[in-house]
């Protein structure tokens, strides 16, 4: 005969052995569909109707049901495509993203791999956060858009990548000005002046060029180097006229205009005569100038107990 102390210590472990099964069960139901066997044409037309009806994460979920049943099936393929724009559609953009690059990795020359590359761009695009954030997602996108528009150029895909293209790289030198900015306020003069010197350099053609090269003549009056500061607002004033960043700069120069250098004329010292520093060493015989002496310099006398024995 059993004893009761055992046997409720035994069920006391089937319980607890069963808490982590029935947890992962209701994980998995969350994610998976149960497998019901069905036939392709009753799942796709499922997954199409939960689409229209805007139930996406279904829908994706019922795509996906597709490819498991039916691998080999034509319908597997399209699957895999709606499956991501679901995903897209409900905002599941890693999912999405996921879905399109499984889809490039098993049929990389379909005729839809183009929609497939867009739709991964467009799944970073739409995580692009504010200037104050982390911008590696921004990255991402324009590393995406650029791949869509080497490889398909002539899509329609790229004609709207090529435009998205441009929102993007405004939105890293936005970046760029937010943190020149924070070191042109902290009086950092050096780090201010590369940041919007890159905007300068890489992002020229974005809207936030005219107050890139103002901020470099304030940085570089700042720093000293006021015909550094007048070539960007010369360039400012050439490119974009009649603005208020330009007034900036011109009123800026104004009060700190660049000082000529005097030109050195024939025979003139570069040192000047009476220069703190200066040794005004003339030629021999001249008036005012140390003329050295042929002589040998004389013995030095010994002092003290230096002296060598003699004997």
């Amino acid at each position: 005969m059993r004893n009761p102390r055992s046997r409720a210590l035994s069920l006391a472990l089937i319980a607890a052995l069963a808490l982590p099964i029935a947890g992962c069960a209701r994980n998995r139901t969350r994610t998976d569909l149960p497998y019901v066997a069905r036939d392709v044409g009753t799942l796709y037309t499922a997954a199409k109707t939960r689409l229209d009806q805007h139930r996406y994460k279904e829908a994706a979920l019922l795509f996906d049901e597709v490819e498991r049943q039916h691998p080999y099936s034509i319908w597997a393929r399209r699957a895999q495509l709606m499956s991501a724009f679901s995903y897209y559609l409900g905002r599941e953009y890693t999912q999405s993203i996921q879905s399109a690059q499984r889809f490039l990795a098993v049929h990389p020359g379909n005729r839809d791999a183009p929609y497939a590359y867009y739709l991964i761009a467009l799944g970073y695009y739409e995580q692009i956060q504010d200037v104050t954030r982390d911008q590696k997602i921004t990255r991402q996108a324009l590393d995406a858009l650029g791949e869509l528009m080497r490889r398909y150029p002539n899509t329609r895909y790229a004609a709207d990548a090529r435009l998205k293209v441009d929102l993007v790289n405004d939105h890293l030198a936005g970046k760029e000005m937010e943190i020149g900015r924070f070191y042109e306020d902290r009086h950092q003069w050096l780090a201010a002046s590369m940041r919007f010197r890159t905007v300068i350099d890489k992002y020229q053609t974005t809207s936030h060029t005219p107050e890139a090269l103002m901020r470099l003549t304030e940085t570089y009056l700042a720093l000293g180097v006021r015909e550094e500061a007048q070539r960007s607002a010369a360039v400012l004033g050439a490119n974009y006229p009649g603005t208020d960043w330009y007034n900036r700069a011109y009123k800026l120069m104004g009060e700190n205009p660049v000082q000529p250098i005097p030109a050195i004329q024939p025979g003139q010292p570069v040192v000047p005569t009476g220069t703190p520093g200066s040794v005004n060493i003339g030629l021999p015989g001249s008036g005012g100038t140390v003329t050295p002496s042929a002589a040998a310099p004389g013995r030095p006398t010994p002092t003290g107990n230096n002296s060598a024995p003699t004997g």
